[in-house]
């Protein structure tokens, strides 16, 4: 087929229409008087469209009318040829922009692109938050296809993010200009717009890319997604209602990537001036490359200003969104756009999402703070996705801000919302975190707001971050009973799950709101609490033994003594460690000797366990092993069916309490079947640090006992179980446990 033929618009809506009548080229030439020569020269392309005269005897032959009469006679009047240099004035409009000369960090995201054209074109939407730097890799992207699409490249902002975004009628208009469709010849309908752009660009290689798309409506009018064509979007929106599309979620810069931005803007020489500043500066900038960009235009612009001293104004969180600003680059801007386009409901649950004190929030906590129904809620926090607003997690129906968003939303919160209503949530965070962790008292019925001891567990493990920091804030703004109480509430939560709360924060929280009530009671047993956390998940012995002393020094004087027991068994532990051997022997009998004042399961337990240990380290391994073995049998006789979750985890302490007695006599295999045990349980009940040490323990006895396949494998569990930073030092004991074994 020739050149021309390819652009013939008309004689394929002649031949469409004549085929959709039915009709031969000879009948049509006998209805209308055009011979069928010149029929046939019109269908083939060979002559580019009818005169106007002609055109309207076809139509009227045909039977065309209404808009498709229209249509037909303004693809005609296109067929001729119009201003050279207003047809290019007006191309020039819908030219692709220049593309960015520092897009840096887009590597990946730009093969992803490549793979996605590769697979056949269509249409495919770069979708992210304001900022993300979207429209800056489709212009890269489209700059770089440019030769695969030898028909033509076009471009045009929809203007998503104005009041009154472009509509898609004006949008078709820009493009059929640009295509020499002249004014006059432009249908008036939309549809009819649209139909004729198809026509136009239909078995045509073209690429077209629509910036700032507002949502799909705006855009189906303006798709080209024939064979060999691309249609690239941009938008804020994530555009999951747009049929037949493929998506590219863009997220924020990784750290190389925004740390390479700033280099390529203000120069090299200077980031590696100041690695350490210019890391910090894009983290503030929450790796998004407009607030990257705007920093380093910033700086950029004042040659006399270090890294630091700009990161040093960034740190600043209520003042941080307006330090970001260069010129027109405004990120706070930005950000009121997406805001404006989402609903009124919408805005106010943004807003208030503010409140939550961590990172991320499910389903529930959006009601706490919204007051609104749960489908409500859902749909509301849809639409906050769905605008880039907010972010979804890995785990289902949780969501998230970026960093910057989240202080955009703060700003929202104080200038559109009663203060009070940030006590909503954190009201509702201390209340049931507190009732959640009563359930793991060793008498506390499974009743109350939770179905269950496991439903508590969930909640407070999925709802940590949020609670821990609403404990902080609690203590911030003086409500010293609430702190106090959901203090003491999680101690025998806190058992066995060493390392997945800050602890000794929290205790010392609670025991600094006790203080300030003037309750001694609760100040020695926060105390207590305080020292255990000290030595058991900071390795703090010497702090420990000053809580302990204190908390023992506030039980004598008000005469506590279910505190003094305590206090004396704590310190029995925590002397030993600390080398006073002597005297942890004495606290470690005196709590011993007193413990009978306390229930079994609450006290007696751990005293008879220290004790124990007190005559292990003193050499007394026979009374240590009857000491311990007593404790089990009294567990298996008292707890039946009642307490099964603190009963599985008295017995891991207690049989790893029996491995370390065999151990020190170097019964090792027999040591590591306690310890195997141990850990066994501890998995069971979902104490993570318990089974680290326990598998520690192990490895270590498979060791001396020459087992050497069996330590390596209990050691490599050890490692495999410590991967975050309150594991830090189990996973060093771990490892250097398993360098001493033979290669």
């Amino acid at each position: 087929m020739e050149a021309n033929e390819t652009r013939s618009v008309f004689g394929k809506l002649l031949l469409e229409h004549r085929r959709a009548a039915g009709w031969t080229q000879g009948r049509l030439a006998e209805a209308s008087g055009i011979s069928v020569r010149a029929l046939r020269e019109l269908e083939r392309g060979r002559a580019r469209a009818a005169q106007q005269r002609s055109a309207e005897v076809l139509a009227d032959a045909l039977g065309l009318t209404g808009g498709d009469r229209e249509f037909f006679l303004t693809v005609a009047k296109q067929g001729r040829r119009r201003n050279p240099a207003l047809a290019a004035q007006v191309a020039a409009s819908c030219a692709l922009p220049a593309p960015t000369a520092d897009l840096s960090g887009r590597e990946s995201e730009l093969e992803q692109l490549s793979a996605k054209v590769a697979e056949g074109g269509g249409v495919v939407a770069i979708v992210g938050q304001a900022g993300v730097g979207k429209t800056a890799l489709a212009v890269t992207a489209a700059d770089l296809w440019r030769a695969e699409f030898p028909d033509g490249s076009y471009a045009v902002d929809l203007r998503g993010m104005d009041e009154e975004p472009l509509s898609a009628r004006t949008a078709l208009d820009r493009l059929l200009r640009a295509l020499d469709v002249a004014p006059g010849q432009v249908p008036a309908a939309e549809a009819e717009r649209s139909a004729l752009l198809r026509m136009l660009l239909e078995g045509r290689k073209v690429l077209l890319l629509l910036d700032n798309a507002a949502d799909e409506a705006q855009i189906r009018p303006l798709l080209v997604a024939g064979p060999g064509s691309l249609t690239l979007i941009t938008c804020r929106r994530t555009l999951a209602g747009l049929e037949g599309a493929r998506w590219l979620g863009l997220e924020p810069l990784s750290d190389d990537g925004a740390t390479g931005l700033l280099a390529k803007i203000i120069g090299a020489g200077r980031v590696d001036a100041e690695p350490a500043a210019a890391r910090e500066l894009v983290e503030l900038c929450g790796y998004l490359p407009l607030a990257v960009r705007i920093a380093g235009n910033r700086l950029a612009t004042r040659p006399q200003w270090s890294l630091a001293q700009l990161a040093d104004r960034l740190r600043d969180e209520s003042t941080r969104l307006r330090a970001l600003a260069a010129g027109d680059l405004q990120l706070r801007s930005a950000f009121d756009l997406s805001y404006r386009a989402v609903s009124a409901e919408a805005r106010r649950l943004f807003r208030r999402l503010a409140t939550v004190p961590g990172a991320d929030f499910g389903l529930e906590l959006a009601i706490v703070v919204s007051g609104a129904a749960p489908a409500d809620v859902r749909d509301q926090l849809d639409e906050l996705v769905d605008a880039s607003l907010l972010q979804t997690t890995a785990e289902p129906e949780r969501h998230q801000f970026h960093d910057l968003i989240r202080l955009f939303a703060e700003e929202r919160f104080e200038a559109e919302e009663d203060p009070a209503a940030r006590d909503i949530v954190l009201a509702h965070l201390l209340d049931k975190a507190a009732d959640a962790a009563r359930l793991f008292y060793p008498e506390a019925p499974e009743t109350g707001r939770f179905g269950s001891r496991d439903e508590g567990a969930r909640w407070l493990e999925v709802e940590g971050e949020n609670w821990v920091a609403a404990h902080r804030l609690g203590a911030r703004k003086g409500w010293h009973e609430e702190v106090r109480d959901l203090a003491i509430a999680l101690h025998w939560y806190s058992d066995g799950r060493s390392a997945q709360q800050p602890w000794w924060e929290i205790f010392s929280l609670g025991a600094a709101a006790a203080s300030a009530l003037g309750d001694a009671r609760a100040e020695a047993k926060l105390l207590n609490f305080v020292g255990w956390a000290a030595g058991i998940c900071l390795g703090d012995d010497k702090g420990a033994v000053a809580a302990h002393r204190r908390a023992l020094d506030i039980a004598v004087r008000i005469g506590d003594h279910v505190e003094q027991t305590w206090a004396s068994i704590y310190l029995g532990q925590a002397l030993r460690l600390t080398g006073q051997g002597d005297e942890a022997f004495e606290f470690a009998k005196r709590g011993y000797e007193l413990a009978h004042e306390l229930p079994f399961w609450d006290g007696q337990t751990t005293a008879r366990n220290m004790y124990g240990r007190a005559l292990l380290n003193a050499g007394r391994h026979t009374e240590a092993l009857a000491v311990h073995r007593a404790v089990l049998s009294d567990a298996e006789r008292l707890a039946g069916d009642t307490y099964p979750d603190f009963h599985r985890l008295l017995k891991t302490l207690t049989v790893r309490a029996i491995g370390d007695v065999l151990g020190d006599l170097a019964e090792w295999r027999e040591a590591a079947s306690q310890y195997r045990t141990s850990r066994w349980l501890a998995w069971e009940g979902g104490f993570g640090g318990l089974e680290v040490i326990s598998a520690i323990r192990e490895g270590r006895a498979w060791r001396e006992a020459g087992a050497f396949e069996e330590a390596r494998e209990c050691l490599a569990l050890a490692v495999e179980l410590s991967p975050g930073p309150s594991f830090a030092a189990w996973r060093e004991q771990a490892l250097a446990e398993l360098a001493l074994l033979p290669e």
